[in-house]
């Protein structure tokens, strides 16, 4: 039986790499496109002004490669380390993407990254061009194989589980590869992606605007920023939509701690716009609602309906009781693979055999539990309901101002008037920060509302951890988040000192550079 502190210390130490990790992924994805859309002008025209612009923003994508691939690599030597568990039950399935992500995508990406930093005066231009869109290729089909890996835990397709083996096995690898969550993950995150480097170059632009240096890099550096950013901010939205209408067919239960929806109602369902749920009481407080939202948005009709939390508990009820039988059967085979008729009852009740193991937690023997232990599992079946709805809230509303600033944006600067409206660059600069936000926020409704389950239906969180001590726990999340934090300074003071020093080759005749201002204030003098 493992040790419930030490399963909730497994889960802090690996959200907390993975929190700091996507602080890198977001921006390298894409910058990463931003990058070839700029050198793709520099080519097209010719005019030095691109290629400027491009390298400058290369320079910053470099230090962020960097610094993401130091924190992800970790990641997956906590699998073995931590969920040892689950590596072992899911390895043939999880490890295969991972696998591919590496000698795929990884490879390509980190192979041309330095043909694109060091290639500039070695490459004619189109030869550069096709490296750098090999890079963001890269970037994102790395991005692709790591959320195929995840979608698996999210959405478990195209494997089965092997009574002799005990262990997960992959039955269909383009069933796991063309998941439809795996594919709606994949769009919806990658286009987060383009949407944070375009607040980021277009906030970075207008620090640059307001300074009234490098202008000429800066405006136009600003207006390709935002017209990239609200193409990619209404697809990330309306993708989103999408996403959630898949994940409303698969995790039911992420989609009710979602919308704190407690129990069914009739169609057409209310939205919460603003609601403080109790998990405890199964109940809102102080809720704000919007008539029909939730129907439109989550079944797109006015009939449809969803089931709340009190349903989808009794739903769990009889898992839980349909999966015993299969557990039961489970011990039997362990010690007698070709038992015939522990056989014909595992394949019997095998399709709820996660939830027979959810009680396992409450009683070893599940042939005893009790239907208190059988209530008791089956009420955790439903995730903490209030950070799951209030992160996806969060999401949004960030998503929605990100909308709304990147509109006004080009509105601005179509009409050549933002280098005068001081207060939306100080608006820009304060919305960098934004995005990552979002992003932080849309992992937390991924992963907290899978809660309590690994692979979701399939293998619990609390079977899948490895059996190391507290005090050992305790060290090695003390030991990342220093590690951690760390890397995050360092990104920080580079990055900063970086966009301080502006591009490295000569100023336009806009942004004489401080130095250059000075002697030419002296020559005048004299």
């Amino acid at each position: 039986m493992h040790d419930i502190h030490v399963v909730d210390l497994s889960r802090l130490q690996f959200a907390l790499t993975a929190l700091y990790h996507y602080l890198f992924v977001p921006l390298t994805l894409g910058l990463s496109f931003l990058l070839a859309a700029m050198e793709t002008v520099y080519v097209t025209t010719g005019r030095e002004i691109y290629k400027r612009i491009t390298q400058f923003w290369g320079k910053l994508f470099l230090i962020n490669f960097a610094l993401g691939v130091a924190t992800g690599l970790t990641m997956e030597f906590e699998f073995g380390t931590n969920w040892s568990f689950y590596s072992g039950f899911v390895g043939d399935i999880f490890g295969a993407p991972l696998a591919i992500e590496g000698l795929m995508a990884f490879f390509l990406e980190s192979t041309f990254v330095g043909l694109m930093a060091f290639g500039w005066d070695r490459l004619r231009p189109g030869q550069h061009l096709a490296v750098t869109y090999l890079v963001a290729l890269g970037s994102n089909l790395s991005a692709l194989w790591i959320l195929i890996a995840n979608s698996f835990m999210q959405m478990p397709e195209g494997a089965h589980f092997n009574p002799t083996t005990m262990r997960m096995e992959l039955s269909s690898l383009s069933e796991l590869i063309f998941s439809h969550d795996a594919q709606a993950k994949f769009v919806h995150t990658s286009i987060a992606g383009y949407v944070t480097a375009a607040v980021f170059v277009a906030g970075v632009s207008a620090w640059y605007l307001l300074k009234k240096r490098h202008v000429d890099l800066a405006r136009r550096s600003f207006r390709m920023a935002v017209l990239f950013g609200v193409l990619a901010t209404a697809g990330v939205i309306t993708l989103g939509d999408a996403l959630g209408f898949v994940g409303a067919q698969a995790q039911p239960t992420k989609l009710a701690a979602m919308e704190g929806l407690w129990k069914t109602e009739a169609a057409p369902m209310p939205f919460n716009l603003i609601a403080f749920p109790s998990q405890r009481y199964q109940t809102n407080y102080g809720d704000i609602q919007i008539p029909y939202a939730l129907s439109l948005l989550v079944t797109h009709s006015l009939t449809g309906s969803v089931p709340g939390v009190a349903e989808l508990e009794q739903d769990a009820n009889q898992r839980i009781r349909d999966g015993i039988p299969a557990v039961s059967a489970l011990k039997t085979l362990s010690a007698e693979p070709n038992d015939a008729t522990a056989l014909a009852q595992f394949h019997a009740h095998e399709k709820d055999l996660g939830y027979g193991f959810l009680v396992q937690r409450y009683a070893p023997d599940v042939t005893t539990a009790t239907d208190q232990q059988i209530a008791t599992a089956a009420r955790d079946s439903i995730p903490q309901v209030a950070p799951v709805f209030w992160s996806f809230r969060l999401m949004v509303a960030m998503g929605l101002a990100m909308l709304a600033y990147f509109v006004l944006a080009v509105i601005y600067t179509m009409r050549n008037v933002v280098e005068h409206k001081r207060w939306f660059l100080l608006v820009a600069v304060w919305m960098i920060p934004v995005p990552f936000l979002a992003c932080e926020m849309g992992w937390l409704v991924a992963e907290l509302g899978r809660q309590p389950w690994t692979v979701f239906g399939v293998l619990p969180t609390w079977m899948s951890a490895s059996t190391h001590s507290v005090g050992y726990m305790i060290f090695s999340i003390v030991g990342f988040v220093a590690l951690y934090t760390l890397f995050i300074i360092v990104e920080m003071y580079l990055m900063v000192r970086a966009i301080r020093l502006g591009p490295g080759d000569a100023p336009d005749a806009h942004s004489p550079h401080p130095s250059q201002a000075a002697r030419v204030a002296g020559y005048a003098e004299g």
